[in-house]
């Protein structure tokens, strides 16, 4: 057993989500959102090198130690996966470890909205999960491509960094590829894609302009593309993509968005009451007035789209976490900080809410 799986099981012990390595400070966990100690002892340089450097393959710590950023999965058999990202900072090396839950949660698991499984049967376009780190888009993409595996035959390709979750064989074909393993880069293995005769591609995150467009290019031949990005609503991803192209490429860059996004969920992760987190929406979803928004450039009445649509399934952040809040799954408070709109959740606060600097 490698030295850092006491630590990995320790934090599971504790509830925690995160378990986060510093030199000079104790290792701590993050427990329903909060970060604690898990011991009094600070951790040497000595020590922390000789954690990380035993779980990860020679050719990839030289990576390491020559680019200062590594991400990396481990496994301990039979208890959990984890995600972890190795760093330099200040102090010197550091790493993050999240575990990957081992058993790929439902949609009834995870009480997704069931305007999600439209996008599942979709054929084609561009569907983007988006939220900040830590948001649970891998959790609720996992949930997505099980529904599709288990209801539809499809080929499906995951390009990660690194892979995550790990589909059983049921009624779709999964391949997983990982970034750094298996291919060069995810543009790499989205041009290889095209070849593939894919009906579906998850991109773990489209961080570069050459991923966002391979991934446009895709949706626009008929693939359905499922991806990630780091904003906190519909409007802002739409903004971020096209803003992540040059100038004189950007209308170019509306004409296809337009022509093929197909949905956007914004997630974001809240404090439940008594414990532990949920998960609250924003949900875009095809409307006809959608491809002419998004070619003008009019991105604020994107919030108007949304608005207009709760029949067909569509909501805003702001109303996904007053729906929480009236069926008591949050506390006011915890919307209220989450919240675009701030002013609609105040009447609701308890005095003494917002002391503390907030």
């Amino acid at each position: 057993m490698a030295a850092i799986d006491a630590l990995l099981k320790q934090m599971l012990e504790l509830g925690g989500s995160d378990l986060h390595l510093t030199v000079g400070l104790p290792p701590k966990t993050r427990a329903s959102g909060t970060l604690k100690a898990m011991s009094d002892k600070p951790l040497d340089a000595k020590t922390m090198e000789a954690l990380l450097k035993e779980i990860c393959p020679e050719k990839r710590w030289l990576d390491f130690l020559d680019r200062k950023d590594l991400d990396l999965a481990h496994e301990i058999p039979g208890i959990a996966r984890f995600r972890g990202n190795y760093l330099y900072n200040h102090w010197g090396q550091a790493a993050v470890f999240r575990q990957i839950p081992a058993k790929i949660l439902s949609f009834e698991t995870l009480n997704l909205p069931e305007s999600l499984k439209k996008l599942c049967h979709l054929d084609q376009g561009l569907v983007v999960v988006t939220g900040p780190t830590g948001s649970g888009k891998s959790t609720t993409l996992a949930a997505m491509i099980d529904y599709i595996n288990t209801n539809l035959a499809r080929h499906i390709i995951t390009i990660e960094d690194p892979i995550e979750f790990v589909h059983p064989v049921k009624k779709s074909v999964i391949v997983h590829r990982e970034v750094g393993e298996h291919t060069a880069s995810f543009a790499a293995a989205l041009k290889g894609a095209m070849r593939h005769d894919p009906d579906i591609l998850l991109l773990g995150e489209m961080r570069e302009m050459e991923t966002i467009k391979l991934a446009l290019g895709c949706a626009s031949m008929g693939m359905l593309v499922f991806g990630t990005l780091h904003t906190n609503n519909a409007a802002k991803t739409v903004d971020r993509i096209i803003n992540t192209f040059p100038a004189e490429e950007q209308n170019q860059v509306r004409v296809m968005l337009s022509s093929c996004l197909a949905g956007v969920v914004a997630q974001l992760l809240c404090k439940k009451i008594p414990k532990g987190r949920c998960a609250v929406h924003e949900i875009l979803l095809t409307h006809e007035a959608l491809p002419n928004t998004i070619r003008s450039g009019q991105i604020s009445n994107i919030k108007t789209i949304i608005e207009s649509g709760g029949g067909d399934g569509m909501i805003t952040m702001d109303n996904s976490l007053m729906n929480r809040v009236k069926d008591g799954t949050i506390e006011a408070k915890e919307a209220y900080m989450k919240a675009a709109v701030k002013a609609s959740f105040a009447a609701l606060l308890q005095p003494g809410d917002l002391e503390g600097g907030h």
